[in-house]
């Protein structure tokens, strides 16, 4: 194309030309995203060695590298065993531990804790965030109607040792001597020296006279 008439114009346009010769050969480019040296992400150009997080995804990390994007999600570390509070906040990738301890019946104690939630319990909050507890082992009480006290664990027996008579259980007698329940009938409660006491018989051992009719209570006439 000549440009006649123009000399000032033309020598414009070979200084242009000849500007744009020096920047290649002194490596100076031009580079759009899609081609060598960029990455598209986000909605952003990113170049090669710059480190970005996907807008769609907090946890996945990418690199712009030569031959394009390289990503890769972000491992999160295991929580504490003892976490008993985990938040997961919308801008955190992995979820936080907010607390940690032992949560025994809705109360929360710190690691390591000793504590006592009844009379009968002894526990201890361990590193693993389980509480572990001892319970007394309170012998069975000798007696059929035995008391609970405050702040004692095991039972007592106020009356002193007793047992039932019979399965119907409607008549209590003391431990200790045989006792007539009636004009025919003698019981005996089980005792401490007795083999046995108190594993599962509550009943008393009774033996009834032969040929013998329980008097009947005299009726008082108006």
């Amino acid at each position: 194309m000549v440009f006649s008439g123009s000399p000032p114009f033309e020598r414009r346009i070979r200084t242009v030309i000849l500007a744009l010769l020096l920047c290649a050969q002194a490596g100076f480019g031009f580079s759009v995203a899609g081609q060598d040296g960029t990455c598209e992400a986000n909605g952003s150009i990113y170049f090669v060695g710059e480190w970005y997080f996907l807008e769609s995804d907090h946890c996945t990390q990418c690199e712009c590298t030569s031959e394009g994007s390289a990503c890769s999600r972000t491992e999160c570390t295991s929580l504490p065993a003892a976490c008993i509070h985990v938040s997961h906040y919308p801008t955190d990738c992995c979820p936080r531990c907010e607390k940690i301890g032992c949560e025994y019946r809705g109360v929360v104690y710190d690691l390591g804790q000793n504590f006592q939630p009844s009379e009968c319990e002894q526990c201890t909050c361990d590193s693993d965030g389980i509480a572990r507890c001892l319970v007394a082992d309170c012998a069975p009480p000798p007696c059929v109607n035995p008391n609970y006290q405050p702040g004692k664990c095991c039972p007592e027996c106020k009356e002193g040792p007793n047992c039932y008579v019979n399965a119907s259980r409607s008549q209590v007698i003391p431990a200790g001597e045989p006792i007539w329940v009636d004009s025919c009938t003698k019981c005996r409660c089980h005792d401490g020296q007795d083999a046995g006491f108190w594993e599962g018989n509550r009943l008393a051992s009774c033996s009834r006279l032969k040929n013998c009719t329980p008097e009947q209570p005299s009726v008082k006439k108006n």
